[in-house]
């Protein structure tokens, strides 16, 4: 059973609703991923949700934390919630910086993930910013260090083009409504692509693996058909597989 940790695709909301002379305001937190954890439990794997508010304070600190997973996922949560936290950016006090932990513990054996969104690889107006950041060494891509989103509201069709453990065997993909526009490195493998750009990307890593899935892996990028397609669970299983060397 492969232990995997997701990071990120949550987020909490705020709403004013004005009613004649009064207002009031509500918050909710929204989770962005339930059928994606619902999938991968289907397929058998273990899988932890670290909130993107919890982030900052409860990511893994060292490296027997991380090593009680096989597979992290970062998903929609941006490079400052691994770089500052309340001891640096409350109190001025100096901590480990998590995105190199996270990198060498790639370089060690380990498999890690990035899926796409606003707050993914560049995002929305940069703000994710993992470019130049030792997040961006270990993944299969370069990374713009501005927005990098190309937003397709008519829909564009992935296409697999390699041969790999990974896409072997899926049913025809979906549309999907954008996607972040990357640049494979050279020692990395493209196994999908929309528009002619990258979509999913695997490298290895020294001793471990890595991957960048350019969309989303839940709405509003990945529409309800690709959300209900019969491949789903499959393919981020097969991503899940392969990173941890199943595959």
């Amino acid at each position: 059973m492969t232990k995997v940790l997701l990071a990120g695709e949550s987020w909490i909301s705020s709403t004013t609703e004005y009613k004649g002379f009064d207002e009031f305001t509500s918050t909710k937190l929204e989770i962005g991923c339930v059928e994606f954890l619902d999938a991968l439990r289907k397929f058998g794997h273990d899988v932890t949700h670290l909130k993107a508010h919890d982030v900052p304070e409860n990511f893994p600190w060292t490296m027997d934390e991380l090593n009680k997973y096989d597979v992290v996922i970062l998903s929609d949560i941006g490079s400052n919630s691994f770089l500052l936290p309340n001891r640096v950016f409350g109190e001025g006090k100096r901590c480990v910086n998590r995105l190199d932990l996270l990198a060498k513990w790639v370089r060690e054996g380990h498999g890690l993930m990035m899926a796409g969104g606003y707050l993914s690889f560049a995002g929305f107006e940069g703000k994710a910013h993992y470019h130049g950041t030792s997040i961006e060494d270990v993944l299969p891509v370069e990374i713009s260090p501005f927005d990098d989103r190309a937003e397709k509201p008519q829909g564009v069709i992935p296409k697999i083009v390699s041969n790999h453990p990974i896409v072997n065997d899926l049913s025809p993909i979906p549309i999907l409504l954008g996607y972040q526009k990357l640049l494979a490195k050279e020692s990395s493998n493209i196994l999908m692509k929309v528009d002619d750009n990258p979509l999913l990307i695997v490298n290895e890593v020294y001793k471990g693996r890595s991957i960048a899935f350019a969309s989303d892996i839940a709405p509003h990028w990945a529409p309800e058909a690709f959300m209900q397609w019969s491949g789903y669970g499959q393919l981020f299983s097969n991503c899940v597989k392969w990173l941890s060397k199943e595959i």
